[in-house]
């Protein structure tokens, strides 16, 4: 009995290290694979991206030369309006326009792309007016000075206010940097949140909202709202000494990309939110951005035998993704 037993365990322990070599295996296919299609179109795109930028860099350089010639001495203020401003605008000029959507179902050539039907239609007023209290405590009382915080150091390590633009080769690499940086530092920060200890006090606050809506993005314990939602995005920057015109594009694009992710409706030629959105119906599967390391440590699995996961495409047509491939129907 005991060799068996023992037979069975070492079965067991090799059929676990199978998965998890697998797993790395598949993954690194999968960037391989990508990262040969990107070399592929390198060349290319940037081609023709370097024209334009290159035929319009003198007009944006010389743009930020008479910025820089406005606020000589005072180049902090630039900082703040870059990096705090412009991207809060884009942030409620976004969401303003969703929540119009969210609390009137209106337009319904928006609303029919709901992903969650029947679901927020329409929004919880008093739970929304309360959410939308704690995002601004969160943008106002933490954010802003974790921002303000960071200046002096990006201005130690290479001044974001320096006075040449970056290179449009320059930023993409940074832009992977960030973005592969934000992967891996918000992946497991949102993992540890969801253990036992973490989430009943800090994490669970933000799963509150079981089908999501755009402005609860930022919806979360302050806790919660440093470790995962700001030092992930602020990190990248820091860590490259990157320039304030990087910094504001980076930091506008991840509020849009989280607010997307969000939002409960999956808009034809935007980023499907249906990887997220199914994070927040069932908590213990998919907790990254990419959904790379989700693959790598298995916690997708659920998530691949759904229709969501049929549906996790660009929509590139006007069809609903609803309507084109429906949930199963339950069984009596």
């Amino acid at each position: 009995m005991k060799g068996e037993a023992g037979h069975t365990l070492h079965n067991e322990k090799s059929k676990q290290e199978g998965h998890i070599w697998g797993s790395m295996r598949r993954t690194a296919f999968i960037l391989g694979s990508g990262l040969l299609l990107f070399v592929a179109f390198w060349n290319s795109m940037t081609w023709h991206l370097q024209r334009f930028w290159g035929a319009s860099g003198y007009f944006w350089q010389a743009q930020w030369e008479r910025l820089l010639t406005t606020f000589e001495g005072k180049e902090w203020i630039l900082f703040f309006i870059g990096a705090i401003q412009l991207p809060t605008l884009f942030f409620w000029s976004v969401n303003g326009l969703l929540l119009v959507v969210d609390t009137t179902g209106k337009p319904n050539f928006i609303s029919r792309y709901r992903i969650q039907v029947g679901k927020n239609e329409p929004v919880d007023p008093v739970k929304l007016r309360q959410s939308i209290r704690t995002v601004l405590f969160n943008q106002c009382m933490i954010s802003f000075p974790m921002v303000v915080f960071l200046y002096p150091f990006l201005k130690w390590w290479g001044d974001p206010c320096r006075h040449e633009l970056p290179t449009f080769h320059w930023f993409l690499l940074e832009l992977a940097i960030f973005t592969l940086i934000e992967e891996v530092l918000f992946y497991y920060s949102h993992r540890l949140l969801h253990h036992p200890t973490f989430y009943k006090k800090i994490h669970k606050k933000h799963h509150e909202w079981t089908a999501p809506i755009g402005v609860i993005s930022l919806y979360a314990h302050p806790i919660e709202h440093v470790v995962s939602n700001m030092l992930p995005a602020i990190v990248g920057p820091l860590v490259m000494g990157s320039h304030l015109s990087s910094i504001t594009m980076w930091f506008s694009l991840a509020l849009i990309i989280t607010t997307i992710s969000h939002c409960g409706y999956h808009l034809p030629f935007l980023p499907s939110p249906e990887f997220h959105d199914y994070h927040h119906r069932k908590f213990n599967q998919c907790y990254g951005v990419l959904g790379v390391l989700d693959h790598l440590h298995g916690t997708d699995t659920m998530f691949k035998q759904t229709k969501a996961y049929e549906r996790h495409v660009l929509l590139l047509g006007f069809t609903p993704l609803s309507e084109s491939i429906p949930e199963s129907p339950k069984m009596e």
